[in-house]
């Protein structure tokens, strides 16, 4: 079990705070590109700061502080500019770096106290890539948004958010917990199903180590052996927040009590002609059954949802009672807290990018064929066994795509 003080410092996300500080030297995963294709504007709050974030008249985008350093006016009510966001109440107008372009009336009035030289406002710098916008709130220089191989692999991609009320830390402890899968997403989904006499394969060994983008996890069940993919390829949980099976989940730090859940999905196209998917869209998937306010059990990240929130809004670690199963938790632990002592040092922490030349399709360890692939039956796409809530529209796309492309 951990202390009261260790529990605050892994799961405490404010700017000043250890994990805030570690976790604020790497890209977040914060919206959608399609979203700001529908709306130039869109609310964000991420490690407890509330921003909006933009996208220019260019096709550029930015982050800043919600409200304007004026008389605090919501910019998410903003104007996109060829240079910035205007504020809707008395026209001052911010750029990327948070400075003052202009203020109308002042510049009017007063045009040699040049004021708007002395206002500057919040801001962080946006990055588009994968069909997700990325900000960084951390010290210059940032370091590259991660170019992982996936990104560019040919494949009808789709991205899934889900708000969960509790610590993202929560999320993060699932991506290296392998026992789990046998029991939440296989006897307590059978017991949902009305079949509590089944009973999935039991895990007999496990093994976690760690590389330079987070660690693999290995298992053998009874229908294994260590020559099988669960063991040799293993899974990623993903440094600093994600997890990485062949598609990412990224648990974002909305603040400390909220997370704002990222599933980016890739489905492999039959064929072999070119596809370009001109939108990769977006969805929200709910957590909560309007009908009977129960949580959604049905699906697989519904499932970890559940789990997540049954532990508090914060977990109490100093409650708990460790066992085998809990040795890659406690490694993730012992890391994150090393980690953010680098940082208090004033170093770069575990993973960061900073050489363009390297960052270049970063391969990640992949199961891709046989048992525990997340590939797509031939002639069809693969159901979404992940999330509640797909729309009917990206379903029927799916289908339309595959029915093309299986008969080209």
């Amino acid at each position: 079990m951990l202390s009261a003080q260790e529990n605050e410092r892994l799961t405490r996300v404010g700017r000043g705070t250890p994990m805030g500080e570690l976790m604020r030297r790497y890209w977040q995963p914060v919206a959608a590109v399609a979203q700001l294709d529908e709306h130039p504007t869109l609310a964000v709050r991420l490690m407890g700061e509330d921003l909006v974030l933009y996208r220019d008249t260019r096709g550029g985008y930015g982050l800043l502080d919600r409200h304007c350093p004026h008389r605090r006016a919501d910019l998410c009510n903003g104007v996109p500019e060829e240079r910035g966001l205007r504020c809707h109440y008395h026209g001052w107008l911010f750029d990327g770096t948070g400075a003052c372009l202009h203020q109308p009336f002042e510049e009017i009035a007063r045009p040699e106290a040049r004021f708007k030289d002395k206002i500057k406002t919040t801001a962080y710098p946006v990055e588009a890539k994968a069909g997700l916008l990325w900000a960084y709130l951390g010290p210059a220089p940032a370091p590259l948004v991660p170019d992982w191989d996936l990104f560019g692999e040919r494949g009808y991609k789709q991205i899934v958010f889900s708000e969960i009320p509790c610590n993202w830390f929560q999320g993060q402890e699932n991506s290296i917990d392998p026992i789990h899968f046998e029991w939440l997403h296989s006897n307590w989904s059978a017991a949902l199903r009305g079949e509590p006499g089944a009973r999935a394969p039991r895990h007999l060994k496990i093994a976690f180590e760690e590389f330079e983008w987070g660690f693999v996890y290995r298992r053998v069940r009874e229908d294994t052996t260590e020559d099988d993919d669960l063991w040799t390829v293993g899974r990623v949980c993903l440094w600093p927040n994600c997890l990485y099976t062949g598609k990412f989940e990224w648990r974002v730090p909305i603040d400390d009590e909220r997370t704002l859940h990222v599933a980016w999905f890739n489905d492999p196209v039959p064929g072999a002609a070119p596809f370009a998917q001109p939108r990769i869209p977006y969805w929200r998937g709910p957590i909560t059954d309007p009908a009977t306010g129960r949580l959604f059990t049905s699906h697989i990240m519904n499932q970890d949802f559940t789990a997540w929130l049954g532990q508090g809004t914060i977990a109490d670690r100093t409650r708990e009672h460790l066992g085998e199963s809990d040795r890659g938790v406690i490694l993730l632990r012992r890391r994150m807290l090393e980690e953010a002592a680098v940082v208090a040092r004033g170093g770069d922490p575990k993973a960061v990018v900073r050489d363009p030349a390297k960052n270049v399709a970063l391969a990640l360890p992949r199961v891709r064929t046989g048992r525990g692939a997340l590939v797509t039956p031939p002639g069809q796409p693969r159901p979404m066994i992940f999330h509640v809530g797909q729309p009917p529209e990206i379903a029927e796309e799916m289908q339309r795509i595959w029915a093309e492309r299986s008969s080209a």
